[in-house]
C-alpha cells in the first residue's frame, strides 16, 4: 500500500510503501483495551498513602488517668477521633504488581491501532517536521494551520527537543517517539502525525 506524504507546509509530495500486513488488520478491541488498561495501570504512580493510628507520630503517653476525671477514657491522642490522630481504614503503601502484555500481543494491538487511524483517515505522513533556534510556540501554531491540524499527537523516530519546548503551550499537541508510544493519546487524537522515518521504522518492528 502507498500512503501519501506532505512536508511541513502541506504540500503534497512523494508516496512511501506500507506493509499491506499492517494496513488490512482487522480492528481487535478486546486486545486493544487490555493493551490500554495495561498501559494506564502501569502509569500511576504508586505512592499514595495514610496513616492508621500506629503510624502517626506520638500519643505514647495515656492522656489521663482512666477513672475519676469525668471524661471519657483515652488510651492516646493519635486515636482516629482525635484531632491530628490517624485514619480508621488507612489506604497503606502496597507496591502493586505491573501488568505485561506479551510482544505478540503488543504488536497485533498497535496493528490494529495503526489500522484503524488509516481506514479512517486520521493517520498524516510528513516528511520532516523542523523548528528554528530558538523554539517557539507562535512558529509551531503557523505551521499547525499551514497543517490545518488543532488536535494532534506528532510521532518522530527520537526525541525532538526543539518540537517539545515549543508545544508545551499547546494542550491538544503532544510529541512521542516511536520507543515510548501512547496507546491512548493515539486512540484519542483527532490527527497522529508520523514522520517518514518513524513511520518506516515503526513498520519494521510491528511487521
Amino acid at each position: 500500500m502507498k500512503m501519501q506524504v506532505i512536508d511541513q507546509n502541506g504540500t503534497k509530495g512523494s508516496e512511501i510503501e506500507f506493509p499491506e500486513t499492517i494496513f488490512a488488520q482487522k480492528y481487535n478491541f478486546d486486545l486493544v483495551h487490555q493493551l490500554v488498561s495495561t498501559y494506564i495501570h502501569n502509569s500511576h504512580p504508586i505512592t499514595k498513602a495514610q496513616k492508621n493510628r500506629s503510624a502517626v507520630r506520638g500519643g505514647g503517653r495515656k492522656p489521663w488517668k482512666q477513672k475519676g476525671t469525668g471524661r471519657a477514657r483515652a488510651g492516646t491522642i493519635r486515636s482516629p477521633i482525635w484531632r491530628s490522630g490517624g485514619v480508621t481504614f488507612a489506604h497503606v503503601f502496597r507496591p502493586s504488581k505491573k501488568k505485561k502484555v506479551n510482544r505478540k500481543m503488543y504488536r497485533a494491538a498497535f496493528r490494529s491501532i495503526i489500522s484503524r487511524l488509516i481506514n479512517e483517515e486520521r493517520l498524516v505522513v510528513i516528511d520532516s517536521l523542523e523548528i528554528n533556534e530558538p523554539p517557539k510556540t507562535s512558529e509551531l501554531k503557523n505551521l499547525l494551520s499551514k497543517l490545518g491540524f488543532s488536535n494532534a499527537v506528532f510521532v518522530f523516530k527520537e526525541r525532538n527537543q526543539n518540537f517539545e519546548i515549543a508545544s508545551k503551550n499547546l494542550f491538544n499537541v503532544s510529541s512521542q517517539t516511536i520507543n515510548s508510544l501512547n496507546p491512548v493519546d493515539l486512540i484519542n487524537a483527532e490527527k497522529v502525525v508520523f514522520t517518514a522515518d518513524a513511520l518506516a521504522s515503526l513498520a519494521e518492528v510491528l511487521s
